[in-house]
């Protein structure tokens, strides 16, 4: 089973947002200081992770957005 990146982009913005709430109420400083150390692990790895996935397109620069697509024949100022 491969595993994908945005699960744990996904995990990581929850231990982060745990953490900021667990900031604003008070926590025991060590289990906020541990929460943000492994938050920073998790993202640094999640983004390691998506940027070295084995992803493939066949669209180009010039393609531009799907969603508004450009003719490309039309002569724009």
């Amino acid at each position: 089973m491969k595993f994908k990146g945005i699960p744990l982009l996904i995990g990581t913005t929850i231990i982060l947002v745990m953490l900021s709430i667990m900031a604003a109420l008070d926590f025991q400083y060590v289990w906020v200081f541990t929460l943000t150390t492994l938050g920073q692990v998790l993202l640094v790895f999640a983004v390691y992770h998506i940027l070295r996935d084995d992803y493939q397109t066949d669209k180009e620069f010039k393609d531009w957005y799907e969603d508004c697509p450009i003719d490309y024949n039309e002569n724009r100022v």
